[in-house]
Formats: C-alpha cells, structure tokens, sequence
C-alpha cells in the first residue's frame, strides 16, 4: 500500500465528501432527545411531588419523605461532580432516571419503609442527573458552536432555551393528567391514586429508554485515567478537593446567592404559594390548574429568554428583568394581597401564577447559561455547586414552612432577591473587567 508523502501539503486533512453537516445537526437531536427525557420523565415527577404532602398525609409521611429527598440530594451533590466525571455523563443521566422511578412506584406501597429509602437514594440520583444534564448539555453546545463556528454563548443560550423551555411544560402535562385521573378527589379510595402512579410509571419508564439514544458526549469510564492505587483516603482527598476548591473561587462565591435564590422560589411555589394562596382562593382543585399556568408561562419564558441569550451583557439584562418580575410579585403578596370573592379572587392567583413561571424560566436558563460560559474547564464542579445550594434551600424552606408565616416567607424571598442580585452584578463587573484588561494586553 502507498504511503502519501507527509510534505505533500496539497492532500486534505479531513476528506471533503466527509458529512461534516450530519456530524454538527447530531448535536441538535441530542439536545431534542435529552429534553424530552426529562419532560416524561418530569411530568411524572412534578405532579408526584406536588400529591405528596395530600396522598400521603397521615404522620406527614409525604412531607417529611420530601425534606429527607431533598438533604439527600444536597448531600450527595458534594459528590456528584467526582461521579460524573467517573461515569460519563450519558451514564450518568440513564442511572440517574432509576430514582425517579423507584419513588414512584414506593408510592404504591407508601410507608416509612418504602418512602425513606426511596428519598435517599432519589436525592443521590437527582444529584448525578442533574449535573449531567448540565455537563451534557453545555458540551452538547460547544461542540456545536465549533464544527459550526458560531459563537458559544449564543449556542449555550439557545441550547438552554430548548431544554428549559420544553422541561417546563412538565408542569402542564403532569398536573392535567392528574387532574384528569382525580377529578372525582381522593376520597373515594387508594384506587384512583395507584391508577395515577402506575401510570405514571409508564410514563417515566419511556423517559427513561430515551436516555439510552443519546450519543456519548465525553470518555467511556474504561478511558478514564485511573489509578489502581487509589484507597479510601485518596479518595475523600479527592471529594474535599471538589467540594472546597471551587469556594476559593471568588466567581463561585458571588453567585452561590443567586443558586439559593432559585431553590429558594421553586419551595415557596410548592410549599407556600400553593397552600396560602391558590388553595384559599381556588380550592384544593385549582392547585392542578394554577400549576398548569405556572408551567406554561415558565416554558414560553425560557424558550424566549434562551433564544435572547447571546453574551454576559443579555444574561445580566434577562435576569434583572425575570428578578423585577418576582419583586413585584413579592412585593404584592408582602403590602396588598388578602383573599377575596368573585373575579379578582380567581384571576389575582392565577396571575401570580404565570409572573412567577416567568421568574423561573429566566433563573433557571440563564444561570445554566452563565455557568457554561463562565466555567467550561470544570463544568461537573460548577454545575454540582448549583445543585448543592439549589437543594440545601429547598430543603430548608420544607422544614421551616409549618412554622413560617406567608408574610414572614416574602420577606425572607426579597431579601434573598435583593443579596443575590447584588453579588451577581459584582460577579458580573469582575468578569467585565477581566475580559477588558484581557482584551487591552492583546
């Protein structure tokens, strides 16, 4: 066989029939695969949670299984990013849909035997999920920024935008499906529940499969390097390393606020706003409906806000827009919200519903967003600190919510407003001002 002469310049590097357009559109259907694994598998889900604290009241056996899920998850976020980097983020995902699916179905049989370690492990699994899904994705779009030399953030943004945006409709679907199949109320027996959850299951189980289609972003486990000395005091070495390292970054600490803020307003949504307000106005029956417009405003939200991302500059302007909108709302429930009759009882919920759908289509894009083009040499890290701080406020505001007013709660949610806004417009001057001092020495 010929050998080509190595100075031959004239050869091409890479074969110009080569499907470089096939290559670069593989990045788009990963994308459309990966979001709509998550909106089955999170339609499922969501409405599972929101039943919780009413199909399995006695002991408060839903509610305490919901702060347990959600110390685990914190717990094991320390860790997620080390087992990320170790499985592979595809793996990672597949595995981490098995959590979702063995709460489920303990609620078929729900107890504190069944329920509790359900909760445990859900939280390991919602840990690795997650910072998957933010590995995953934000790969996903720098590679196809590359091939197609199109600019990360703008790829990142619309990326975001996608998956945000078709997550959140989770909402609607879920809550419709449940109201569905209970339209009649739990009261006539666990009947109607296990018909719900089973089919439930079903869903989830499709999301699942799905995982398995998506295309390996990163090295399988086998090309990982590895070190065959490793013991038990390498390893905890290695976790305190990935738990500590990233709090002396200073870009990591200006925006631990703004990760505890969005935990913090998805638990008042769930725990408080759905219980002081929609209840109250609407009865236990327009929970499911008040949810749906939350869900639909927060999808519509994040597919505008994704495809308005380009820059740091849009990422700052977008937040302080969707953080106007909370304030407001805030502001409202805090100063001049009382239930009332007649139409403005109905509409006043329903409108709150939709302005903090908005809020969090904003957060929840554009800090995913920001992360990507912020920290892409250690995306697991930056991705698993977002989880740790998301999951610690959540968590938090179960515990306390029995013994915290609706007022005493707004008034913790503007001050976590006002701090994280604050520390995320210093981050972002720092980082202004590292790129123009960058910029100048060139």
């Amino acid at each position: 066989m010929d050998i080509p002469d190595a100075g031959d310049e004239s050869l091409p590097l890479v074969d110009p029939n080569f499907p470089v357009k096939s290559v670069t559109t593989t990045h788009n259907r990963d994308v459309h695969v990966l979001s709509l694994a998550f909106l089955l598998v999170f339609s499922a889900y969501g409405a599972v949670q929101n039943l919780e604290s009413t199909v399995n009241g006695e002991g408060d056996l839903g509610t305490i299984s919901l702060g347990i899920l959600y110390v685990s998850f914190m717990v094991f976020s320390l860790f997620a990013s080390l087992v990320v980097r170790k499985l592979g983020s595809k793996n990672s995902l597949m595995l981490g849909t098995t959590g979702y699916w063995l709460f489920t179905a303990a609620n078929l049989m729900p107890n504190w035997y069944t329920m509790l370690p359900a909760s445990v492990y859900m939280g390991f699994s919602a840990s690795i999920i997650w910072v998957g899904q933010g590995t995953y994705l934000t790969s996903a779009a720098c590679s196809h920024a590359r091939d197609c030399n199109l600019h990360d953030g703008t790829v990142i943004g619309n990326f975001n935008g996608e998956f945000w945006g078709i997550y959140a409709t989770h909402q609607v679907i879920g809550n419709l499906i449940a109201l569905f199949l209970l339209k009649d109320g739990t009261e006539g027996g666990s009947s109607g529940i296990n018909v719900l959850f089973i089919v439930f299951l079903c869903i989830m189980t499709v999301g699942c499969v799905l995982m398995c289609f998506l295309n390996r972003r990163d090295g399988t486990p086998e090309e990982q390097p590895k070190d065959s000395s490793i013991g038990c005091s390498a390893f905890l070495v290695s976790v305190a390393k990935s738990v500590v390292k990233p709090l002396f970054n200073i870009r990591v600490i200006l925006i631990i606020p703004l990760f505890a803020y969005s935990g913090l307003q998805q638990a008042f949504v769930w725990a408080e706003f759905t219980k002081e307000i929609v209840k109250p106005a609407l009865g236990e029956s327009g929970i499911g409906g008040s949810m749906a417009i939350y869900g639909a405003a927060d999808a519509i939200c994040s597919l505008v806000a994704g495809r308005l991302t380009s820059s740091l500059k849009s990422v700052t302007w977008i937040i302080a827009g969707g953080s106007l909108v909370h304030a407001i709302i805030l502001l409202w429930i805090l100063l001049l919200y009382s239930t009332s009759t007649g139409v403005l009882g109905i509409v006043s919920p329903l409108l709150m519903a939709a302005a903090l759908g908005i809020g969090d289509g904003v957060l929840m894009t554009q800090i995913n967003a920001l992360l990507g083009m912020l920290f892409k040499h250690d995306m697991e890290g930056a991705f698993a600190q977002l989880k740790v701080w998301q999951s610690f406020s959540i968590a938090v505001i179960f515990f306390l919510t029995p013994y915290l007013s609706l007022h005493i709660m707004a008034v913790i949610m503007l001050t976590a407003l006002c701090v994280s806004l604050v520390s995320f417009f210093i981050l972002i001057l720092r980082v202004e001002k590292a790129f123009s001092s960058n910029r100048s020495e060139r």
